[in-house]
């Protein structure tokens, strides 16, 4: 590749200057072809070693006995592959210096310029005035200082509690001190979990608080947990070899306090770290009002009232596939891309695979490994591994369901919590649908076709999720529960 270059480079030198879109472009390619290169090689080589072990001998012989030795080695790298934290951009960084992809971003932008130009010439013909109205995020974000009051006894919790503990556990082991330490330790892991667990809800339900406030503490009590239980899960391991002979040393604050704010799920002493870069601009937020003003407010806020028909369902599903793919795609880049790459710039955080490149995927199990890589890390290091090894490294399909179950609760305990109702249509369409379609349509299905069925079924679902969510939302604005029990009396 480097020769490759080279050769292209003098060749320029010669005729004409080098474009400087076909170096961005090779430099591109080349990062890809590497990172594809390295990922099949090592499914290759898996793949390679599972079949050597697996496969008959010829002429009817007796398959021959494998050393304990070596089946430990073998299964090894499965059981204990870590996380390895590298410097690399996010890959839509990498795209955006292309300039086709920049035209797609400058697409976006225009949508919201002309959302923006609809609504004012809407408000101009109807009431004669110009006047842009942000009712819907104003709703939205109500209650925000409450909310923020709220994460911050959340946060010196976590701050606090997770470390104390640890030291607690890491004193030296003499009479009965150790001992009360480690029941101290303990209570004050109890107290954390209590307050994570119990005061946003309690918050939440006392002050009902709007979607976005409730996304705010939500988000942040889960982000929270699944950090402490990493911090504690990769430290933990690690005072147990050291008080059994093996020099280990503690974790130190400070990389604890970094690791609270940087944005991986992955607790590690250090990382790598890279230099600042200039932050991007973004009205995905604003973006994502028009959308639910426009083309989800005026369908759904009187359907409730209306008899329920088959059709009008159906036909509210299929009305919902596109603002739903777009409300997909605006989370997708509004968080994973540009929160994440905020928090990263400002930590100089080197290593931004927050995502991979899921739009290609032509398999469930591809795009559920692709589309968030900072979760699907965290779950795959403490769910999936882990499982696995209680399991006795065999039952991998017993492991993978538990990944889903583990995710689909999540997942539902946040649309919850949002939304103030339990609904389950997520945990349906992840654990019952999304389950099954992960074993059928597996890594082994490629092809233009694949992925063009990928992208139907996520119109599909996002319409049907979109739908339901705001006919119930509505319906139990206009016919609260309390009014249909007294009807019903």
């Amino acid at each position: 590749m480097k020769g490759f270059e080279t050769q292209v480079i003098r060749a320029g030198d010669k005729s004409q200057p080098v474009n400087s879109l076909l170096l961005v472009g090779l430099e591109a390619v080349k990062a890809q072809l590497l990172e594809q290169a390295q990922r099949q090689l090592l499914e290759l080589l898996d793949r390679a070693m599972s079949e050597a072990v697996q496969s008959y001998p010829p002429q009817g012989r007796p398959l021959p006995t494998i050393p304990p030795d070596s089946q430990n080695k073998i299964q090894e790298p499965s059981l204990k592959k870590r996380k390895v934290f590298i410097n690399r951009k996010s890959l839509l960084d990498e795209l955006m210096e292309v300039q086709h992809f920049r035209t797609i971003y400058h697409m976006f932008i225009a949508g919201l310029c002309v959302f923006i130009i609809s609504t004012l010439a809407i408000d101009f013909i109807d009431e004669g005035r110009l006047m842009l109205e942000f009712d819907l995020l104003i709703f939205s974000f109500g209650q925000l200082p409450v909310a923020l009051m709220t994460w911050a006894p959340m946060f010196l919790s976590t701050l606090l509690a997770p470390y104390q503990a640890l030291r607690l556990w890491a004193r030296p082991q003499a009479s009965g001190a150790w001992t009360l330490g480690a029941g101290l330790g303990c209570v004050l892991l109890a107290a954390h979990t209590a307050v994570l667990g119990i005061l946003p809800v309690h918050v939440a339900v006392k002050y009902q608080l709007p979607p976005a406030s409730s996304c705010v503490l939500v988000f942040e009590q889960v982000r929270l947990l699944m950090k402490s239980y990493s911090f504690l899960r990769e430290a933990v391991p690690g005072l147990l070899r050291a008080r059994g002979g093996e020099g280990v040393q503690a974790p130190s604050f400070s990389s604890y306090l970094y690791f609270l704010f940087c944005p991986t799920l992955i607790y590690r002493e250090s990382y790598p770290r890279c230099l600042p870069l200039p932050l991007q601009a973004l009205g995905c937020l604003l973006y994502a009002c028009f959308i639910m003003g426009r083309l989800c407010v005026p369908v759904f806020a009187n359907m409730s009232r209306e008899p329920f028909s088959t059709r009008a369902l159906v036909l509210s599903v299929m009305h919902a596939t596109l603002p739903g793919i777009f409300m997909l795609l605006l989370i997708f880049f509004a968080f994973l891309h540009c929160w994440l790459n905020a928090f990263a710039e400002m930590l100089r955080f080197g290593d931004r695979m927050f995502y991979r490149d899921w739009w290609n995927s032509t398999s469930f199990s591809n795009y559920y490994r692709t589309w968030n890589v900072v979760v699907h890390d965290w779950l795959y290091s403490y769910v999936y591994q882990d499982g696995l090894w209680l399991l006795g490294g065999q039952a991998r399909r017993a492991a993978m369901l538990g990944v889903f179950l583990v995710s689909s609760v999540v997942h539902e305990y946040i649309f919850c919590f949002v939304l103030g109702f339990f609904y389950p249509v997520m945990m349906i369409l992840f654990l019952v649908i999304g389950g099954p379609m992960n074993f059928m349509m597996h890594d082994r299905h490629t092809g233009p076709a694949w992925n063009v069925l990928m992208w139907t079924m996520l119109f599909l679902g996002q319409g049907i999720q979109v739908s339901l969510y705001c006919q119930e939302w509505y319906a139990r604005r206009h016919c609260p529960l309390a009014q249909v029990r007294n009807h019903d009396t």
